[in-house]
C-alpha cells in the first residue's frame, strides 16, 4: 500500500523561462523543499516566479548518500519536488536512484507534464512513423558508437549531443551508414533555435564554422532505398569478381561505408 508523502517529479524550462507550467510553479511554492541538480541554475527559476522555497543540492554525485535524508524529510511530513537543471527529471538527469528507493518504500510519487527536450524536438520534424529509439548521450568510445549505429539502423534513433562533439559524430556516422538524412535541433525554444533536416554533408557544411548550444539528433532509420543501393554496388563488384574482403575495402574507401559492416553484407 503507498503511503501519501508528497514527492512531485517537476520540469523546468529547457530554454525559455515562460515554458513551465502553471501548476509546477504552485508545487514549487507549495513544497517545503526542492532537490535541485545544481541550485543556482534553480534559484534563476525560482528568482524570475517569486518562489522562495528552500533548494537542497541533488545531483549525480551525491543521490546515493541523500537517500536516506530526503526520505527521512519525508516521513517527517515535508513536502520535496525534484528537479533538473532543465526539462523533465529522469530523462538523461539523476533520480533513478531516489526513485527506486521511494518506490520499495510505497511512497507515492505524482509527476508533472512539462518541457522534454526529445518532446519538443520529435514534434517538429517529419517522420514516416512513430517509432523511435532514445538513447540518451551518444557514446564517446568508437566500438559502443558503432554497436549503436548498426544495432538501431532500422528504426529513428535519437540522441543527445554535446556542440563540442556534435560534428566530429556526424562525419564517425557518416563514415558507418554514409551520407544518411538526419534531423538536428539546437537551442530548442531559445531566441537562436535551429532546427535543420538533411544529409550529413550538408549538416557539416551549414556548421562549418563551428555550432553552439544545446543538442537533439535523429538519424533516420535505413530506407529500402538505402539499402539497395549498397547490395547493388556488391553485386557489381561480385559480378566482376572481386572477393568480399576486396568488396568492403573498395566501398568503405569510395562511400564512407563501414568495413566490417559492407563485409557482412557481401557474405550474405
Amino acid at each position: 500500500m503507498q503511503r501519501e508523502f508528497q514527492f512531485y517529479i517537476v520540469p523546468t524550462p529547457i530554454g525559455n523561462m515562460s515554458d513551465i507550467t502553471l501548476r509546477a510553479i504552485e508545487v514549487l511554492k507549495e513544497v517545503d523543499i526542492i532537490a535541485c541538480e545544481d541550485t543556482r541554475t534553480t534559484q534563476n527559476i525560482l528568482n524570475h516566479y517569486n518562489i522562495h522555497t528552500k533548494t537542497i543540492s541533488y545531483h549525480k554525485y551525491n543521490e546515493k548518500s541523500m537517500v536516506t535524508d530526503i526520505l527521512s524529510k519525508l516521513e517527517a511530513g515535508k513536502k520535496i519536488a525534484l528537479v533538473s537543471d532543465a526539462g523533465t527529471p529522469m530523462i538523461c538527469d539523476p533520480g533513478s536512484v531516489l526513485l527506486k528507493e521511494l518506490k520499495d518504500n510505497h511512497i507515492k510519487v505524482t509527476s508533472l507534464p512539462g518541457a522534454c527536450a526529445v518532446s519538443t524536438f520529435l514534434s517538429q520534424i517529419p517522420r514516416d512513423n512513430e517509432e523511435f529509439t532514445f538513447v540518451g548521450f551518444f557514446p564517446k568510445t568508437k566500438k559502443l558508437a558503432t554497436n549503436l549505429i548498426l544495432d538501431y539502423k532500422k528504426i529513428n534513433l535519437i540522441f543527445y549531443e554535446s556542440p563540442n562533439r556534435i560534428l566530429d559524430t556526424l562525419d564517425f556516422i557518416k563514415s558507418i551508414r554514409g551520407n544518411i538524412t538526419v534531423a538536428i535541433g539546437r537551442e530548442l525554444s531559445k531566441l537562436y533555435e535551429e532546427v535543420l533536416v538533411d544529409d550529413i554533408e550538408s549538416i557539416l557544411k551549414h556548421f562549418e564554422e563551428g555550432i553552439k548550444g544545446e543538442i537533439v539528433c535523429m538519424l533516420y532509420s535505413s530506407t529500402e532505398k538505402e539499402t539497395s543501393d549498397v547490395t547493388d554496388k556488391i553485386n557489381k563488384l561480385k559480378n566482376k569478381g572481386f572477393k568480399s574482403k576486396e568488396i568492403s575495402t573498395i566501398l568503405s574507401a569510395l562511400y564512407d561505408y563501414n568495413k566490417n559492416e559492407i563485409y557482412k553484407l557481401s557474405l550474405n
